[in-house]
């Protein structure tokens, strides 16, 4: 039977994951990836193999974690009648001050990520419901947890802290930021393919429905864009960004809302989707001729170029501007609103190149290379799950 690993990524009403093959002295090449989506609605299996094969059945009683894990075993007995699963690597969104690397999975770290919850109630508690799913799947299979806070820990002090008694910070509230797994990837992808950039000064733009951004220099995180939660930065799908604390008393006091009101206000309903009315994705803002659809892509747009001269200032300079995540790969007219606004960083586009979609898009006498880069976050946890084998 072939050696497999599992990249799972459990949401709140989805299931992600990528199955990999060990070849080649245990190198993960991926055979599926896919995900299962509306868990408790209408759930749908959506898969495709490496070899152009797709998958997309209904799934009419596929309800909770559990049940989806099973739909996907089911799928893969089918395909995949060889299959030996011998590690589960889980994306997990919080791994507070406690950890800074992956970690095997066993009941200690599991009553240590339930104390997170505070820090991220949207997010933590489908992490651990995914691990503990998969953990009855797979009985006795080697499960890692990684996090997308620990790339992040790295950040000096003055980048961790907020201006609050120091007994919050003790207590865990800090600039954490997120999106670490995909900052990995791309940091390692510079180290191998452009080791000058690598050693370097570089911002990298995760731009998708959750947008961050993160300054990075010689591999390390230096500064991000989220702080304490996934909301703070850059304005996202339906998430606000950067909002000062005042408005959220404001909502308290004179609005009389709840806590829960509130959250599902700045989660659900803002960003992209409460700026235009229209909708949180930027493909259906570009395409839309209406001022309010306008106004919701040139904050965005100039959103990102205040961070990126903030960020640039945190790295004292700047040597590459790397775009990853869907609309950072591929939303060209954003990627070049954004750079034709920062010449005076050095920041120089070649609009022919950045229309092809090619790797590198800086003119040849730009003094800031500018890189667009697909982010492999599934690729990151299963290559941590394979390190727990050897």
């Amino acid at each position: 039977m072939a050696d497999h690993v599992l990249a799972l990524n459990a949401g709140s009403s989805s299931l992600k994951f990528a199955l990999y093959e060990l070849v080649d002295d245990n190198r993960p090449s991926m055979r599926w990836r896919g995900q299962i989506e509306r868990l408790g609605d209408a759930p749908r299996l959506l898969a495709q193999s490496a070899g152009g094969r797709s998958v997309d059945r209904p799934l009419s009683s596929t309800k909770s974690h559990d049940e989806a894990i099973h739909a996907f075993l089911e799928m893969a007995r089918e395909y995949l009648p060889d299959i030996h699963v011998c590690a589960i690597g889980h994306r997990v969104v919080h791994g507070g001050t406690v950890y800074s690397e992956p970690v095997r999975v066993d009941d200690t770290v599991i009553n240590t990520l339930e104390g997170f919850i505070p820090f991220a109630p949207l997010h933590q508690p489908y992490s651990l419901s995914g691990i503990r799913a998969a953990s009855a799947a797979f009985p006795g299979t080697t499960q890692v947890a990684c996090f997308d806070t620990a790339f992040h820990r790295t950040h000096p002090w003055v980048n961790d802290t907020f201006a609050l008694p120091k007994s919050y910070y003790d207590k865990g509230v800090r600039r954490y930021g997120f999106h670490g797994l995909s900052y990995d990837y791309i940091s390692n992808k510079l180290k191998k393919t452009a080791p000058g950039l690598y050693d370097g000064r570089v911002v990298i733009a995760h731009l998708g429905n959750g947008a961050s951004m993160c300054a990075v220099s010689g591999g390390r995180a230096v500064a991000s864009t989220m702080g304490f939660s996934a909301l703070d930065g850059l304005p996202m799908g339906t998430r606000c960004g950067q909002l000062d604390p005042g408005v959220v008393l404001y909502m308290l006091q004179q609005d009389g809302m709840t806590a829960e009101e509130i959250a599902e206000m700045l989660y659900r309903k803002s960003g992209l989707l409460g700026l235009s009315g229209i909708s949180s994705d930027m493909r259906t803002l570009l395409a839309a001729d209406t001022p309010e659809a306008r106004k919701a892509i040139d904050y965005y747009v100039f959103r990102i170029r205040r961070e990126l001269g903030a960020l640039s200032a945190a790295l004292e300079g700047i040597d590459a501007l790397v775009f990853t995540g869907g609309v950072g790969e591929n939303a060209a007219q954003i990627r070049q609103m954004v750079c034709d606004g920062m010449r005076w960083i050095g920041i120089e586009m070649d609009h022919a190149r950045n229309a092809d979609g090619g790797t590198v898009l800086s003119t040849d006498f730009s003094r800031v290379r500018i890189l667009t880069i697909p982010t492999n976050e599934e690729m990151v946890i299963a290559r941590a799950a394979v390190n727990f084998l050897e």
